[in-house]
């Protein structure tokens, strides 16, 4: 008789429709200070100027920097995993964004003094994160000898890079007169005035601050278009009919009362209609947080203790004072801005 055949008969498995999540996430948050590290270096020792005519290998790149060809392979190889650089055939060329970023003077903007305060100020100053955790208070900020120098540059150099990003995000066509009430850097009010040649601006800063901004705004070819005084930012009372109004970088800086108070002087120095530019970092209640707002609200308290407020408070300052919020910028790299009309 012949012999039966036996069918095997294979299981039908369903597809993982949920398969595990990777870790990846957590190893990048994790080790991030790793990469955050070896950029510093890389800017501190030349790394992007020594590409900024060309391609090199480890071995050119060793010999332009200083550094070993064993560490000048290490950081042009982070580099290039991170994407500011990449790598053919042993040689390595800048990245769009390193090449506009990180080249000195041929970069649209050099954010080396930004890297320079965040690896020489911030980084240390996060080393007391834990005592903030646990007390909500800030850690000790040592700004002795060339470091608050070092604070300065970062800070100003990063703010550059906001009002560059502002100038391209906003239109600033069709204004006439802009108030600057109350911020730390020039350079937002100094780039409306070079997109719109027409406009004519009125800065009322601490005056502390006022002599520097008015030595900015005369270097710039610019003092024929500004007025310059000083004022205590919270009490100050601008005169004029202001079409467009600037609070940059002001709100994480003072408490509520002083910013109700801050937003309420500056619509009362505002034309109906106007337009109110509040830049700043911001918690919001959106279904994900927008990264950089939170990791600054971890900055700026161990820092000096000052607060990234939430987007729904502030936003109701500003209806409080006669303002209504009418948009959002989130500006890459930068702090976002709301947009408010007066009413």
């Amino acid at each position: 008789m012949p012999r039966k055949t036996r069918t095997r008969v294979h299981e039908q498995r369903e597809p993982n429709v949920n398969p595990s999540p990777s870790p990846d996430p957590i190893i990048a948050i994790a080790t991030g200070y790793m990469g955050a590290k070896q950029l510093f270096a890389a800017s501190r020792i030349g790394l992007f100027a020594a590409l900024r005519d060309g391609e090199r290998t480890a071995a050119e790149l060793a010999e332009a920097t200083g550094v070993t060809p064993r560490m000048a392979r290490i950081l042009a190889d982070s580099m290039s995993g991170l994407g500011l650089l990449s790598r053919s055939d042993g040689r390595y060329r800048l990245g769009d964004t390193a090449a506009a970023y990180l080249v000195g003077e041929k970069s649209e903007l050099d954010l080396a003094p930004f890297l320079t305060f965040l690896n020489e100020i911030s980084y240390g100053h996060w080393l007391q994160f834990d005592t903030t955790v646990d007390t909500t208070e800030p850690g000790t900020l040592d700004t002795s000898g060339d470091r608050w120098g070092t604070f300065m540059a970062g800070v100003m150099t990063y703010n550059a890079l906001h009002a560059k990003m502002l100038a391209a995000g906003f239109d600033f066509s069709g204004y006439r007169e802009l108030l600057d009430l109350g911020g730390l850097s020039s350079g937002f009010a100094m780039e409306a005035l070079r997109a719109n040649p027409g406009l004519r601006a009125t800065f009322v800063y601490d005056p502390s601050f006022a002599d520097m901004v008015a030595e900015q705004v005369a270097q710039a070819g610019l003092a024929d278009r500004a007025t310059v005084s000083g004022a205590p930012t919270d009490t100050a009372t601008p005169a004029g009919s202001f079409d467009l109004v600037m609070v940059n970088h002001v709100v994480h800086r003072f408490n509520a009362e002083q910013n109700r108070r801050i937003l309420a002087n500056a619509r009362a120095a505002a034309a109906p209609g106007a337009r109110l530019l509040l830049l700043d970092f911001f918690l919001d209640d959106d279904p994900e947080q927008r990264a950089i707002d939170a990791l600054h609200a971890g900055e700026y308290l161990v820092i000096d203790g000052t607060v990234v407020y939430e987007e729904s408070e502030v936003r109701g300052w500003l209806a409080e004072a006669g303002w209504r919020a009418v948009d959002k910028l989130a500006l890459p790299g930068s702090p976002r801005v709301l947009v408010a009309e007066a009413v």
